[in-house]
C-alpha cells in the first residue's frame, strides 16, 4: 500500500465553503493546509488510498494576477503533518511577446562605466533616437516598481525594440542593434513584473508548497551542505544521500571562485548547532529546531583571545577566504559595511577561523595561520595559509595588519580562544542545540502578518548601477524559493518557477504578496533562480531555469523522516 494520497483542489477567485478529506496509511486527516483560523476542518468518510480526489476547499487564492484566474492545487501527503501542493494559477498571456532590450549606455565621466538596462529619460531618448536613425524602431517605455517598505517606485527608463514570437526569432534584430553600436538580449515581456493592472495580469505560474505541521509530523526540518561547505552539490543529491521525504535548496553561497571559495554559505550558516559562517549585516535567517522554524535577524559577534593577554582581536567571519566578503554586510569593508547583495567587498586586514566542516584544506596564500586542536591548545603557528583542520580542533587566519597582531596571542603550547556568536535582536546569543540548524536569506517578505518587504536595508539596492541590479532582482520576476511560518506554527517552503513562458515566476513583491496568501505572519526569500529546486519522491518535482539542468547549491532544506 503507497504511503502517499493525493487530491485535487480547483480553486476560483471566489471561495467556495466544503469539505474535502485525505487519508494515508489509513489515517484520516482533516484538510488543513492553509485553511483560515477558524475554518471548518471535518471530515466526512475517507477514501480508498491513493484514490484521486476532488473537493473545492476552504482556502483563499493566491494574490497573484487578476482575481478570477483559475487556480488548482493538488495536494499529496507525504506522511502526518507533511504535504506537498501543487499550486497552478492563471493561463497562457497572448499579450505578452518577446522583445529587444538595449543596454543604454553611461552618462558617467568615467570611460568604463558599464551600460545598464535603465537610464534617464533624455539618454534612454537619445538612444533610441540613435536606433531609429538607422532604420530600427526603438521605444522608450517608464519603468515603475510597487513601492516596497524601504524602496520601489519610479526606476528610469529602458529601450526596446521590436515583438517577436520566440526568442530565436529576434536574432536578426540583435544583430542590427549590435551593428547601431549597441548591445541588447532578448527578454520575454512576461517576466517584467512592472506595475500593471492585475486584470491583464493572467499568468500563467506554478509553484510547489511544503507544509510541516509540527503538531503532527514527527521527522526533522534541517540542513545540509554535504561533504563539506566548499563544494557545490545538487538538492536532490543532499536530500538522496540523507533519505529526505522532501527537500528544497536553501541559502546564497558562493559561485564564483574569484568571490571566495565555491560552495561558501554567503551569509549565516548554522548545522547541528554548530556556526559554520556569519551573517551578511543582520540580514533575516531560518532558523531551524526539530521540526519547527522561526526568522529571526542575526548579527555577528566574533573574537579571538589568550588567556593572560588583555587585547581581544575581533574575528571578521568563519570558513571563508580573508579579505573577500560575498554580499558584503562585514567590519571595515570595501566599499561598504552594509549588506550589498551579489557583490563582493575586500578588506585587506582580517582575520578568520576554519573549522573542520570546510575542506579538506583552508585557502593557502601570504599571512598567518594558527592551528589549534581539540581542546585550544595552539599546535603550530604557520607563516603562510593552508593546511588541513585537525579533527575536533580548527584553525584561524591573518591577514595585513592581523598577522602580527594574531602573532603576538598565539604561542604553541598555550590556549588560545575563539567565540563565534550569532546575535538575536535583543543582543544575546542564539540559543543553539545539536538539532539548531540556520539557513541564510533575505531580504524579509512579511513580518507579523503585514508585508514588510526590506530590499534596501537587506542590500538589493544599489546606488551606483541606475536601479538596473534592482530592477533585474527584485522588479522582474524570477525563479523563486521561499519560507516562512503561519499563525498555527506550521512551516511553509515555497518554489516558483520562472524565466519560463509556462512560468512566469514572481518579482519580489509578488513573492511576499504569495506568502502571505499563503498564510505566513513571517517569510523571507531564500536563493532563487537557478537554483530554485524542489525534490520529493525521488525525483525534482519543479522545473529549475538553468539550461544545463539542477543547478549544484550550497545547501539544502532537508525534511527528513522520524527515527523508527
Amino acid at each position: 500500500m503507497s504511503s502517499t494520497a493525493t487530491r485535487r483542489v480547483p480553486t476560483s477567485g471566489a471561495s467556495r465553503p466544503s469539505r474535502a478529506v485525505i487519508t494515508a496509511l489509513a489515517i484520516s486527516l482533516p484538510f488543513a493546509f492553509l485553511a483560515p483560523a477558524g475554518a471548518s476542518t471535518a471530515a466526512p468518510t475517507a477514501p480508498e488510498p491513493d484514490q484521486q480526489q476532488t473537493a473545492p476547499a476552504q482556502a483563499p487564492h493566491l494574490d497573484l494576477g487578476a482575481q478570477d484566474l483559475p487556480e488548482t492545487r493538488n495536494v499529496t501527503i507525504l506522511a502526518p503533518g507533511l504535504t506537498r501542493t501543487t499550486i497552478t494559477r492563471g493561463t497562457p498571456n497572448q499579450d505578452f511577446f518577446w522583445t529587444a532590450e538595449v543596454a543604454v549606455p553611461s552618462t558617467s565621466p568615467d570611460p568604463d562605466a558599464p551600460a545598464s538596462a535603465l537610464s534617464t529619460q533624455a539618454q534612454a531618448r537619445k538612444v533610441a533616437d540613435k536606433l531609429n536613425a538607422a532604420g530600427i524602431t526603438a521605444r522608450v517605455e517608464h519603468v515603475q516598481s510597487p513601492q516596497l517598505a524601504d524602496a520601489g517606485g519610479d526606476l528610469g527608463y529602458r529601450v526596446r525594440v521590436g515583438q517577436f514570437g520566440s526568442k530565436a526569432d529576434g536574432a536578426e534584430t540583435l544583430t542590427q542593434i549590435k551593428a547601431a553600436g549597441y548591445k541588447a538580449s532578448v527578454i520575454y515581456t512576461g517576466w517584467d513584473g512592472d506595475a500593471v493592472t492585475s486584470e491583464d495580469d493572467r499568468g500563467p505560474w506554478n509553484l510547489q508548497v511544503l507544509t510541516i505541521d509540527p503538531k503532527e509530523f514527527k521527522g526533522d526540518l534541517t540542513s545540509s551542505f554535504g561533504a563539506d561547505l566548499e563544494k557545490r552539490e545538487t538538492t536532490s543529491s543532499l536530500a538522496a544521500a540523507a533519505g529526505a521525504l522532501a527537500a528544497t535548496n536553501g541559502g546564497y553561497f558562493v559561485m564564483d571562485p574569484a568571490a571566495g571559495a565555491e560552495g561558501d554559505p554567503a551569509g549565516a550558516s548554522v548545522q547541528d548547532g554548530k556556526v559554520l559562517s556569519e551573517p551578511v549585516g543582520d540580514r533575516p535567517s531560518l532558523v531551524l529546531d526539530k521540526n519547527e522554524a522561526s526568522v529571526q535577524r542575526l548579527h555577528w559577534h566574533g573574537t579571538v583571545t589568550a588567556p593572560g593577554h588583555a587585547d581581544e582581536l575581533p574575528l571578521d567571519g568563519i570558513n571563508r577566504v580573508p579579505g573577500l566578503i560575498r554580499n558584503c554586510g562585514g567590519t571595515g569593508d570595501t566599499p561598504t559595511n552594509l549588506p550589498l547583495h551579489d557583490f563582493t567587498c575586500t578588506d585587506a586586514d582580517e582575520i578568520v577561523s576554519f573549522t573542520p566542516e570546510f575542506g579538506p584544506t583552508t585557502p593557502a596564500g601570504p599571512g598567518l595561520e594558527v592551528v589549534l586542536d581539540a581542546q585550544g591548545t595552539v599546535t603550530a603557528v604557520n607563516h603562510t595559509r593552508g593546511t588541513a583542520v585537525p579533527a575536533g580542533g580548527q584553525t584561524v587566519q591573518a591577514i595585513g595588519a592581523d598577522v602580527d597582531k594574531l602573532a603576538a596571542l598565539a604561542v604553541p603550547g598555550k590556549k588560545l580562544k575563539v567565540d563565534t556568536d550569532l546575535l538575536t535582536k535583543n543582543g544575546k546569543p542564539l540559543k543553539t542545540t545539536p538539532s539548531t540548524d540556520v539557513v541564510n536569506g533575505g531580504p524579509a517578505l512579511v513580518q507579523d502578518g503585514q508585508l514588510n518587504v526590506t530590499a534596501k536595508r537587506d542590500g538589493m539596492v544599489r546606488t551606483n548601477d541606475s536601479n538596473s541590479f534592482f530592477y533585474g532582482w527584485v522588479h522582474k520576476r524570477n525563479p523563486r524559493t521561499i519560507a516562512g511560518v503561519d499563525a498555527q506554527g506550521r512551516t511553509l517552503i515555497v518554489t516558483a518557477d520562472g524565466r519560463q513562458t509556462s512560468s512566469l515566476g514572481l518579482s519580489i513583491k509578488e513573492s511576499a504578496d504569495v506568502a502571505r496568501s499563503l498564510g505566513m505572519v513571517n517569510a523571507i526569500n531564500l536563493d532563487g533562480g537557478g537554483s530554485t529546486t524542489m525534490f520529493q519522491g525521488g525525483e525534482v518535482v519543479n522545473s529549475p531555469s538553468d539550461a544545463t539542468g539542477e543547478r549544484p547549491v550550497g545547501d539544502a532544506l532537508l525534511v527528513l523522516p522520524g527515527r523508527k
